[in-house]
């Protein structure tokens, strides 16, 4: 079970004189990117402007370059910006790059690799750590390509700041709303925080499908893309939490800056959980096998004249009950996660009971919701309060919230008090 170093990671402290290259998209929410600059500045932070060509429709580089007090970034091919500052230097002396407003266009460039102008080779170029600030209309939002590219840049790292739930210009309702200035702020003070309000705790995490060996070349899974446990660590990281991610063999990278160790059976992960403990919070969000075959094959199994292969199934060991029921050195706090295909919260309600927990995070993942392996989830969270129903969020939200609640349960007394300084 191997275990990666969390070395390299970049240095969390406190933000004050931080540099933000602020690439503005077109779009009707470019307006607030204005707001977004000026609250910028009042908390300290420098801000460089880059201005796509469609931004220049709804905002001006002069009003940009005022309120900034920085020369605007436009032009791939200006010679003046370049002999000043090539392209790649801008791309990675900030110290974070944030999209506001982050559209369609832009995240499918990022998620493909594109660069075919300033904004978009920024993005490809830099080694920097990139917030995104979503904003479309809702049919372009919920369009199973934009669904596409948010699962591969949330696979790369990339995070993510709304969008909210609103009207729009267009006059439509729902998820597509860009946040707001206040919101934006907040996410990027914490992308810079050295403390967080699970700063001192120590926590596990499981994610991702398991495999489980039939013979040395085929195996038993599931659907799991470990989007969901890889948006938590990152989110528990960010709350100044010490995490411990322990991983199937999952789709998605794991964060930097959390403890990796890496499992491809359930007796594996059984054995790296009990290696972790004590922890204060175990957050077991892995699609852990029911079954495992008895006795795998060392061989390839080969097709016979006599039938098909006989396989006896044993009875994998449950990770969640045993850690919920233990009696010596149990966590405070031990959330389980139930995947559903119907009666959800009778199920999961049914599941947290027998198994002990405290929490279960119920979602439904009939095919027609499509959100196993997809990148949104609608969960609902089951405690001895009840049953609360969250509306369907990007899988970084669903991790946003839960790692908030966490903290209220584990660190109800905030650190600090307001927007962390920048």
């Amino acid at each position: 079970m191997p275990t990666d170093a969390a070395a390299g990671v970049r240095s969390r402290q406190d933000a004050g004189g931080k540099q933000i290259l602020l690439i503005i998209g077109g779009g009707i929410a470019a307006y607030n990117s204005l707001e977004l600059i000026r609250r910028l500045q009042d908390q300290g932070a420098s801000v460089t402007p880059v201005l796509t060509r469609a931004a220049e429709e709804f905002v001006t580089p002069l009003s940009v370059a005022a309120l900034s007090g920085s020369a605007v970034h436009r032009d791939l091919f200006d010679l003046t910006s370049e002999a000043e500052m090539g392209h790649i230097q801008l791309s990675r002396s900030a110290d974070l790059v944030v999209v506001a407003p982050a559209t369609a266009d832009l995240m499918a460039k990022m998620a493909q690799g594109h660069a075919n102008d300033l904004a978009s080779t920024l993005l490809l170029a830099t080694d920097t750590p990139v917030l995104l600030a979503p904003a479309m209309n809702v049919r372009m939002w919920q369009h199973p390509a934009t669904q596409r590219n948010i699962y591969l840049l949330h696979s790369d790292g990339v995070n993510f700041v709304g969008p909210n739930e609103g009207g729009m210009a267009c006059g439509e309702f729902g998820p597509g709303r860009m946040a707001e200035p206040e919101e934006m702020v907040a996410a990027i003070a914490a992308q810079f925080s050295s403390q967080g309000r699970l700063q001192g705790r120590r926590i596990l995490v499981t994610s991702g499908p398991t495999h489980e060996p039939i013979d040395p070349v085929r195996y038993i899974a599931n659907r799991s893309s470990g989007a969901q446990g890889a948006a938590l660590a990152r989110a528990l990281r960010d709350q100044g939490a010490e995490v411990v991610f322990i991983t199937g063999p999952a789709e998605v990278r794991p964060p930097e800056g959390v403890e990796v160790v890496r499992v491809q059976s359930a007796l594996e992960m059984e054995a790296a959980v009990q290696a972790a403990l004590p922890v204060d919070v175990g957050v077991f969000a892995a699609a852990v096998a029911d079954w495992r075959v008895a006795s795998a094959s060392d061989r390839k199994l080969k097709k016979s004249k006599d039938g098909l292969p006989v396989l006896e199934f044993a009875e994998n060991p449950d990770i969640l009950r045993s850690v919920s029921q233990m009696t010596k050195g149990r966590p405070p706090l031990v959330i389980g996660f139930a995947a559903e295909t119907n009666d959800v919260v009778e199920n999961a309600t049914a599941k947290r009971l027998r198994k002990g927990c405290d929490w279960i995070v119920a979602n439904d993942v009939s095919p027609s919701t499509g959100i196993m392996g997809g990148a949104e989830n609608a969960v609902i969270l089951i405690s001895d309060q009840g049953a609360e129903e969250w509306p369907r969020l990007d899988k970084a939200e669903v991790a946003s919230r839960l790692a908030a609640r966490i903290a209220d349960r584990v660190a109800p007394a905030p650190l600090a008090e307001g927007v962390p300084s920048l």
